[in-house]
């Protein structure tokens, strides 16, 4: 089916395909464990639905959390809709459910790998009565000077 849109949403697939990339990442170290150094900080939306922590940790980050993977996790699930963990909270271990929409960053630092899913306007979850505004984008003002044709240079003459 074609797309009946006048733009290419690029903003969306680019999320789109960094959530592909992580999910990939994820499932490998579901597999084989996380290499060398690397170590990963997420952070999520905790109001996103399909969100699942415990209530204890719900009231202490009522908007959003980091988690980290790295010394101890287990039963790290990866799927379609996100990803689910289980966490050491003080030797309490919790399973925490996070759906890709509600991830907000995704770090890596022992290689300086990171990005940011950035809220949209546009998006109706962010915006569900319309009144917020885009940002404008600079005009560029048309010159009424000619455009010179481009010069052909030969390389030839300036070996020696």
């Amino acid at each position: 089916m074609a797309d009946t849109s006048d733009t290419i949403d690029y903003g969306t697939m680019m999320h789109d395909a960094m959530r592909g990339l992580i999910a990939r990442v994820l499932r490998r170290v579901a597999e084989e464990g996380l290499p060398g150094e690397h170590h990963f900080f997420i952070s999520f939306d905790t109001n996103h639905p399909g969100v699942e922590i415990a209530d204890w940790l719900r009231e202490r980050y009522p908007d959003d959390m980091t988690i980290v993977l790295q010394h101890w996790f287990d039963a790290l699930d990866v799927r379609e809709d996100g990803f689910s963990v289980v966490l050491n909270f003080g030797d309490n271990p919790e399973p925490i459910t996070v759906p890709w929409g509600a991830m907000k960053t995704f770090v890596d630092p022992s290689v300086e790998f990171g990005f940011r899913f950035e809220h949209r306007i546009g998006d109706p979850d962010d915006d569900p009565d319309g009144t917020a505004e885009e940002a404008p984008f600079e005009e560029i003002e048309e010159s009424d000077e000619p455009h010179q044709d481009a010069e052909i240079v030969r390389l030839d003459r300036f070996r020696k």
